[in-house]
């Protein structure tokens, strides 16, 4: 092949490769929201155990769902006796959640956890975010709104794609159906350090934090994650106040 052939292959190579745009994070779940639940995101497969385990019973207790997407906390939540409130930002993902069978017993609330949460301080048992993390600029406002909103004695549940991703280049993202198109929602890349010194500062201490490596039997059910198999993927933490 000559140079001129290698390069109208290259070219041909470059149009039929899918075009990658990062968009604001609201445009971008409002657009993953279509699609969002069938989407087969092995961070979910990973989260469900460790979630229901750190959380606990939660009946009778006011539980507030912070970046709450198509419903997939509030709705177990609500299925366990908890009172919900549920928050995102994004009305798309919030129409998918309250379409749902479950969703009239969850007060919605669209707002933007990044700007800080319409609810008042101490009116909440629990308080869970999850894979939200990576899209705050700040974990120190997104923690302390947590801290603000959690009663004395109750605890925080966060959990976020592990940092180690970000070495494999993975963060938030989908293709979107209609353009080919993939498409991240704007994040933000926090290390581990940055987690544990946002919550000192905010006077949260950790009762725990594990991280969950993509493992065999989860990529079987997942195929996108059979390339991440033995790596981290996912950190989960549990805070309480100091």
């Amino acid at each position: 092949m000559n140079s001129r052939e290698g390069d109208r292959a290259m070219a041909s190579e470059l149009r039929q490769s899918p075009a990658e745009i990062t968009v604001p994070t609201r445009e971008g779940y409002d657009r993953w929201s279509a699609i969002y639940d069938s989407d087969g995101n092995p961070l979910i497969a990973l989260e469900a155990p460790v979630f229901a385990r750190m959380l606990g019973e939660v009946r009778g207790l006011a539980v507030a769902d912070i970046g709450a997407g198509t419903g997939r906390h509030s709705l177990y939540l609500v299925d366990r006796g908890a009172r919900v409130v549920a928050v995102d930002l994004s009305l798309g993902m919030l129409s998918r959640a309250r379409a749902k069978p479950g969703s009239r017993d969850v007060e919605f609330v669209c707002a933007d956890c990044a700007a800080g949460l319409p609810l008042a301080q101490g009116s909440f048992d629990r308080v869970v975010s999850c894979l939200v993390a990576e899209h705050m600029p700040s974990l120190e406002s997104y923690f302390g709104e947590m801290r603000r909103i959690c009663r004395s004695g109750g605890f925080i549940v966060v959990t976020n794609v592990h940092p180690a991703m970000h070495l494999k280049g993975v963060r938030a993202r989908f293709n979107d159906p209609a353009s080919g198109m993939k498409i991240y929602p704007r994040g933000h890349e926090h290390a581990i350090s940055q987690f544990v010194m946002a919550a000192r500062r905010t006077g949260l201490v950790f009762e725990e934090m594990v991280e969950v490596s993509m493992n065999e039997e989860t990529a079987a059910v997942t195929p996108r994650a059979r390339p991440y198999i033995g790596w981290p993927m996912l950190l989960a933490m549990k805070l309480s106040s100091a």
